[in-house]
C-alpha cells in the first residue's frame, strides 16, 4: 500500500525567489509547502537540504529567476540536483518568470544566446519538464528537448479588466515585439489596436518615435510581457498623450520594478500599472498605483494537471460572462 496519501501524489517546493507565491499555490492545492532548507554559507555558496522523503515522487520546484537573478538560478539548479539525488521520479522546474529570455538570439557579433544556455543548464541540473508563463520569446520553448508547458497570464488579466470601466478602448503594443500579445488582448477586450515604434539607445534608455493606429480621444491599455526600468512604457505613454489619448493604464505580466522604474512611472501620464505576482512586488511603490493580480490558482491548476497527466490547454480559455 502507498504510504503517501492521495493528495501527496506530488510535492511542491520553493527556493527563496518568491516564497509567497509558492505558499499561495499550495493553499490552492490544499497541501503544505514541501519542507526544505535553502540558505547560503558565509562565502555565498548555496546550500539546499530537502527534509522529507521524495523517493519515487513527482516534484515541482517553484523559482522565478527574478533579481538577484544568478543567485536564484543557482538555488534552482542546486535544488533540482538535491531532488534528483533523493530519487525523485520526475522534477518540474516551475519558473513563473524566465529570466535571460531577452537574450534569445545573436543580434550583435560575439554575444551569447543566454536563454539557450540557461535551458541547457536546467536540463543538466535535473529538470524533466518546465512550467513557465508569458515567455519573452515563444521560440524559447524550442531551446529545450524536454516538455515545456507555457501558460499565459491573459485569463487572469481578462478577469480583472472586465470589471473596469474602460470606455472606448484601444490596446497598444509599446514596440513591435509585443504586437502578438497586444493583438490577443485587443481581440478578447473587443478593442482596436495600435503600435508604438521605438528606438533603443541602451538597456535603460528608449525613445518612442511614432504611432501606427488611432488613439485620439480613446482610453489606452499598453500591454507588454516585462518591464524593469519602465523606459519603454513611459516613453510610449508620453507619445500617446501627445497624440490625444485619454486615460492610460498598463498591463505587464512580469514587473521587476526598481527605484528608477517607480520614479519614471510616477512622473509619467500612466495612471495605473496592472501586473502579476510572478515576481515579488515592492511594498513601497512611492505612491504610484500598482495593482498585483495573483497567478497562484492558474499555476496550481497546471501543476495538478501535469501531475495527473491531464491537459492544460483549457487553462488558456477565457470565461465569457
Amino acid at each position: 500500500m502507498d504510504v503517501h496519501s492521495a493528495h501527496e501524489k506530488f510535492h511542491v517546493f520553493t527556493g527563496n525567489a518568491n516564497r509567497e507565491l509558492a505558499t499561495r499555490i499550495c493553499q490552492h492545492l490544499g497541501q503544505p509547502l514541501g519542507e526544505a532548507e535553502v540558505n547560503s554559507f558565509p562565502d555565498g555558496e548555496t546550500f539546499v537540504r530537502i527534509n522529507e522523503n521524495i523517493r519515487g515522487r513527482d516534484v515541482f520546484i517553484v523559482q522565478p529567476t527574478c533579481p538577484p537573478t544568478n543567485q536564484h538560478l543557482m538555488e534552482l539548479f542546486i535544488f533540482m540536483d538535491a531532488a534528483r539525488r533523493a530519487s525523485a521520479a520526475r522534477i518540474t522546474a516551475v519558473i513563473p518568470f524566465y529570466g535571460y529570455a531577452r537574450q534569445d538570439r545573436k543580434d550583435k557579433p560575439r554575444v551569447p544566446i543566454t536563454a539557450k544556455l540557461v535551458a541547457n543548464l536546467l536540463v543538466a541540473a535535473g529538470a524533466n519538464r518546465v512550467l513557465t508563463m508569458d515567455l519573452h520569446a515563444q521560440q524559447i520553448q524550442g531551446f529545450f528537448d524536454i516538455p515545456v508547458d507555457h501558460l499565459y497570464a491573459a485569463p487572469v488579466f481578462y478577469k480583472h479588466l472586465r470589471t473596469l470601466d474602460l470606455g472606448k478602448l484601444v490596446v497598444v503594443s509599446p514596440d513591435t515585439g509585443s504586437l502578438k500579445m497586444a493583438s490577443a488582448y485587443a481581440e478578447m477586450l473587443h478593442a482596436s489596436l495600435a503600435i508604438v515604434v521605438k528606438r533603443r539607445f541602451s538597456a535603460t534608455e528608449v525613445e518612442a518615435t511614432h504611432i501606427i493606429g488611432e488613439v485620439s480621444g480613446k482610453n489606452v491599455l499598453i500591454v507588454d510581457d516585462i518591464t524593469e526600468s519602465a523606459g519603454t512604457l513611459t516613453s510610449a505613454a508620453s507619445l500617446l498623450l501627445k497624440a490625444g489619448a485619454q486615460k492610460i493604464i498598463c498591463g505587464v505580466s512580469h514587473a521587476i520594478l526598481n527605484d528608477m522604474a517607480l520614479d519614471r512611472l510616477k512622473a509619467s501620464p500612466i495612471v495605473e500599472l496592472i501586473t502579476t505576482n510572478t515576481t515579488p512586488q515592492p511594498k513601497d511603490t512611492k505612491g504610484f498605483p500598482l495593482t498585483t493580480l495573483c497567478v497562484a490558482e492558474l499555476l496550481g491548476e497546471a501543476i495538478k494537471r501535469i501531475s495527473y497527466g491531464e491537459s492544460v490547454t483549457s487553462l488558456f480559455r477565457l470565461e465569457e460572462k
